[in-house]
């Protein structure tokens, strides 16, 4: 039989162990559910869908990039890029709360760019709000070429996510 002290502790260390050292909920989640086969960006839309095999599982409202109107070209445009690309970093220390990387510039982008005499610019990520330093659902689009999500969903995100998700931007 468990003694009452001993049900207290253990208790207390389960909430512990659900909330970070400040005592704050902790923001990388576990996640049980089905795989993420992949991401859906429609620009046009704001919306960004969660994609397990034919089913869309989750869809959030996204800001994106001041400059809205087409592909991204280069850097300091504010454009989001349109394309074919996946997940190919997950940053936990990101400024922005949460961040998962999209592998922009590809092969094309950067060949465009150069074309223009420009560098394509890069670190495109999808994260959250920046720990409400930035109300972005007051402004619309207010990245710089990035998807933004609020704090809570880019935690859902970046337990879902794994790295090599493809990730399709369409305007």
């Amino acid at each position: 039989m468990i003694s009452r002290r001993a049900l207290v502790g253990l208790s207390l260390a389960s909430v512990f162990a659900a909330r970070g050292a400040g005592g704050e909920p902790a923001k990388i989640r576990p996640y049980f559910g089905p795989p993420v086969t992949q991401l859906q960006v429609f620009k046009a839309k704001r919306k960004l869908y969660v994609i397990s095999g034919q089913e869309v599982i989750k869809t959030y409202r996204i800001a994106l990039g001041g400059n809205t109107e087409g592909p991204k070209q280069w850097e300091g445009d504010s454009r989001t890029p349109e394309g074919t690309y996946a997940i190919d970093f997950r940053n936990p220390n990101s400024a922005f709360h949460l961040s998962l990387r999209i592998s922009y510039p590809n092969a094309n982008d950067m060949a465009a760019a150069k074309a223009m005499g420009r560098k394509p610019g890069g670190d495109i990520f999808i994260h959250g709000g920046g720990g409400g330093a930035f109300l972005p659902w007051f402004q619309r689009d207010w990245t710089a070429g990035c998807i933004a999500v609020k704090d809570e969903e880019i935690e859902e995100l970046y337990a879902m996510v794994q790295l090599g998700t493809p990730i399709f931007l369409f305007a």
